[in-house]
């Protein structure tokens, strides 16, 4: 018997833990690298380690970087046009930070 993926769902998880997948996987699509974003705004590495007073190479690396230091991180943000604001949870409330 064929059965449908929302009757499978509703038999091997709870309303709850549908949820909590459901806000999972859009956290998870909200998320991007900044190569991704770089490239969703169209510029090359190049392009933005000239902007950024960087290398390309710099850049590169700055990419693939866990740490990063948030006035580097702002003026890759500006390079691409944005505008970088940092937020914090704690105990359940989101704050934005003067960075």
């Amino acid at each position: 018997m064929v059965k449908k993926w929302s009757e499978v769902k509703a038999e091997r998880y709870s309303p709850e833990e549908i949820a909590a997948r459901r806000a999972k996987a859009v956290k998870a699509a909200e998320e991007i690298t900044l190569a991704a974003l770089r490239e969703a705004a169209g510029k090359t590495q190049s392009e933005v380690a000239e902007l950024t007073e960087q290398t390309q190479g710099e850049l590169s690396r700055f990419e693939r970087r866990d740490d990063r230091r948030i006035s580097t991180l702002r003026r890759y943000v500006e390079a691409l046009g944005g505008e970088l604001e940092v937020f914090a949870v704690v105990n359940g409330k989101r704050v934005a930070l003067a960075v």
